[in-house]
């Protein structure tokens, strides 16, 4: 049971960051409550996760082994246009979105988690902050988290001087179940992380468990995103769905325009390994373009950003959900002992985040670079998809 005078948290977000948040600070004996915008059931955005320290950390803590919920790869092979796969090993565990968010949802049934709660307003009176959402519905506590992502709401009212920048390019998505592919594709994917990179361009893929954690063959799933350069002013036609309605940071699959769908297929098969340009037409491509948010601070007044609510980091560190975790857990380690008869620990949560800070520029400075190597985001790497 939480003492008297714990602490209340309202966590702002409820996908897997804001899930391990709940967690982290329901350990150190707070009290939680997760509001999330999405109406329904949240939906995977990019689908794939590497396995990393951080996130396997929490899963022990919860008795998830992270076998469990992962499919292990044995080798990496880089796919040329002409010529032989080359190939090396390097084991590796994959998950993914709803994987994870399922086996961090369960533990957590009887929690407060609501949905349809998009954030408009919070205001801190000593020790009770009040948020307030689009609907009406107010709720009070004692600290406020916010984990909802790029587009956060909770960072634009407690930095509203930090904005995301596009990054330059574009990563074209597939989320597709093995079953469906042919028997000699399979084959060359199955067990292995396959990349194929050129200039303006780099194409990724790998098996994850199925849409249930199935992890048994023929019933798991094939992950893939293609990293292509494409100016700013192509942006707006890519990210029009066929409702007309215009998508700022992710467009969901089944909403590319028909002609962009044949654009993209006719790109992949221009540019890409045969292998690639079949998987890319046997899938339901959707799209996210790369956006970078500079970090400038993560602690308020009796609130915290965490995950990419605080700062991004590029796709190519694998890091986007593990940094996320590891916020997490240090922001719970900064809270501990705290109760409502004591201050803020302020030195605590300035120490956290400088380190957390640390981590994220040492982090960010790495996807630059690896970016770099592809010449993604680069003026001197070719641009493509161009519009009329």
């Amino acid at each position: 049971m939480p003492e008297m005078n714990a602490f209340t948290t309202l966590v702002i977000g409820g996908s897997v960051g804001g899930l391990a948040a709940a967690h982290e600070l329901r350990a150190v004996g707070a009290e939680v409550a997760v509001y999330e915008r999405s109406v329904g059931k949240t939906s995977a955005r990019g689908a794939g996760i590497v396995m990393q320290p951080e996130t396997e950390a929490l899963l022990s803590r919860l008795g998830v082994p992270a076998q469990s919920v992962s499919v292990e790869l044995h080798e990496r092979q880089q796919l040329h246009t002409h010529g032989k796969a080359a190939r090396y090993e390097a084991p590796q565990l994959m998950t993914a979105w709803d994987t994870l968010y399922r086996v961090l949802r369960e533990p957590l049934a009887g929690m407060c988690y609501r949905l349809d709660s998009t954030l408009t307003r919070v205001h801190v009176d000593g020790h009770d902050v009040t948020a307030e959402f689009s609907d009406g519905y107010t709720a009070r506590g004692n600290f406020l988290v916010g984990a909802d992502g790029i587009g956060s709401a909770a960072r634009k009212l407690l930095d509203s001087a930090t904005r995301p920048m596009y990054a330059g390019y574009v990563a074209w998505r597939g989320l597709e179940p093995e079953s469906a592919l042919p028997g000699d594709l399979l084959d060359l994917l199955s067990g292995r992380f396959t990349f194929f990179t050129s200039s303006g361009m780099q194409m990724l893929c790998y098996l994850v468990p199925g849409a249930n954690g199935e992890r048994e063959e023929g019933s798991r799933r094939i992950n893939w995103v293609w990293y292509v350069n494409v100016a700013e002013p192509n942006l707006p036609k890519l990210l029009t769905g066929r409702s007309g309605r215009h998508f700022a940071h992710f467009l969901p699959p089944g909403e590319l325009l028909p002609e962009t769908v044949e654009q993209v297929a006719h790109q992949a098969d221009a540019s890409l390994p045969r292998a690639f340009a079949e998987l890319i037409r046997l899938s339901d491509v959707f799209i996210q373009p790369v956006l970078d948010l500079p970090p400038r601070r993560m602690v308020a007044d009796h609130a915290a950003l965490i995950g990419d609510a605080a700062g991004t980091v590029r796709p190519h560190t694998a890091s986007g959900t593990s940094k996320a975790f590891g916020d997490a857990a240090g922001l719970a380690t900064a809270l501990r002992g705290w109760t409502l008869t004591q201050p803020l620990p302020a030195a605590e949560l300035e120490n956290w985040e400088a380190r957390r800070l640390d981590r994220l520029l040492r982090l960010s400075e790495i996807g630059f670079e690896l970016a770099e190597r592809s010449t993604l985001g680069a003026r001197v790497g070719s641009q493509f998809f161009t519009s009329d």
